[in-house]
This record gives structure tokens, C-alpha cells and sequence, in this order.
């Protein structure tokens, strides 16, 4: 089946010595893997290889068969021209970073265009903004809505918030959020990108709380693994 469907770059992966397998989330299909023959040797054709640097959004017509196999991309065209996400060195960090984390947790092959509009409007956001330290916390956090683990703030004002359970308790009794960091991730809980970038917090808190993310998402979602660019958005922040 042809499809015409905008498209979000998710990773690249070289296979061979002149092509690529790329996975992208789909308006219209979620996730999809495609491989492109002859993509890295090619300087004429439609297909070009830096069409597929992480979220890039794309307008695509592809050949989707559905099969569980590899699909083809037949046109490729950006649907958005970012002005700094991939070229400011802190926002190419954050976007690295995310996209390793949307790798591991978008896996479904269907339909689903509110999580869609919510992944490429925060990422127009990153783009157009300046404000950006809390950018990935936040997204992580809201993520969750779509993801089925958002975090029950029934009991906010208890003491700890349990990463197992997902909820906010009174006493110690799984891994858990506490201290000045819980204050914090309490904050970013029903707040937007605008909102979140006015919360104060240190580098070492934010480290924290982002590790802390990272656990919880471990957590709730199988097959997961710690995204290798962790260091590298650690190090640019530090």
C-alpha cells in the first residue's frame, strides 16, 4: 500500500557499505523500519542520507506492505527545517539522548496521531526556544501519559514517590524519589514546556532527577536499555 504520511527520524543504522536502516514513527503507521539501498553512495537520487539525522521530520510516501518486514521509502521531503535543534550543540545533545529514548519505548505498529503531534511539536519547541536545561526532564515526564505509566499524584504531598508503583506513598518500601529532588519532580508533574523552563533547580538535582527517570522508565517497559548518549548530554550539561 502507497502512503503519504509525515514522519519523524528515530535512528539510522549502516547496513552494508552504502545503505541504511532507518526507523521512523509514522503519522499514519507508528513505528517503521525502512532500508535504503545505495542511500550513502547516492548524490542524485530523491533519497538523500541527511534526510535521516535523529527527528528530523519528514513527509515521506512509502510503501508500507505490513508484513513485519523492512518497508521502502519511494520520496522523502522535510515537513519541518529546523533552525538550531541540530546544529546548537546542547539541543543536539537533548535530541540524541531522546531519540535513543523514543527507540526504546515507541515498539507499536499502529496509528496513533495525538502521541504524533505531541513528539513533533516538542521538538519545534526545543528548536524555537532558548530556555532549555529542563527540556528533556519534561518531556520524559509527559511522555508518560502516552506511554501508560504517567505518575499518580493522587497522594503528591507524601514524603517519597515510589518508581515501582508509580505513586506517591508515605514510607520506603521500593526505589524512590525523595529530598530536594522530589520537590522538584513534583513541579514538572501537569506543567508544559513554557512552565517547566521556569523551575529552578541545580545541576546536580536535575542529574539526579534524570537519572531517576530513567529508572522508572526501566521499570515500566520491557527490553529496556540505558540510551548510550546519557554521557555525552551528562557532560555537555556538567
Amino acid at each position: 500500500m502507497i502512503v503519504t504520511t509525515k514522519a519523524i527520524v528515530l535512528s539510522a543504522l549502516k547496513y552494508g557499505d552504502t545503505s541504511l536502516i532507518v526507523k521512523l514513527f509514522t503519522a499514519c503507521d507508528g513505528v517503521k523500519s525502512y532500508l535504503l539501498k545505495g542511500v550513502l553512495a547516492s548524490k542524485k537520487g530523491k533519497l538523500k542520507k541527511g534526510y535521516f539525522q535523529p527527528l528530523t521530520q519528514l513527509e515521506i510516501v512509502a510503501n508500507h506492505k505490513n508484513k513485519g518486514t523492512l518497508e521502502s521509502l519511494r520520496d522523502v521531503k522535510l515537513a519541518y527545517s529546523y533552525k538550531s535543534l541540530q546544529t546548537d550543540v546542547l539541543k543536539s545533545s537533548i535530541a540524541l539522548f531522546l531519540s535513543e529514548m523514543l527507540v526504546v519505548s515507541l515498539q507499536e505498529e499502529e496509528e496513533n496521531v495525538i502521541l504524533f503531534d505531541f513528539i513533533e511539536n516538542a521538538f519545534i519547541w526545543l528548536d524555537t526556544n532558548n530556555e532549555i536545561a529542563n527540556f528533556h526532564i519534561s518531556f520524559l515526564i509527559q511522555l508518560t501519559t502516552f506511554l501508560g505509566f504517567y505518575p499518580d499524584d493522587t497522594h503528591i504531598d507524601a514524603s517519597y514517590f515510589d518508581l515501582l508503583e508509580g505513586e506517591f506513598v508515605p514510607s520506603l518500601y521500593n526505589e524512590v524519589i525523595e529530598g530536594v529532588t522530589l520537590e522538584a519532580f513534583k513541579q514538572f508533574l501537569k506543567a508544559d514546556f513554557d512552565e517547566a523552563k521556569t523551575i529552578k533547580m541545580g545541576r546536580g538535582v536535575r542529574a539526579i532527577l534524570l537519572n531517576n527517570l530513567i529508572r522508572y522508565y526501566q521499570l515500566h517497559l520491557t527490553d529496556f536499555k540505558k540510551p548510550r548518549s546519557l554521557e555525552i548530554l551528562q557532560q555537555v550539561f556538567g
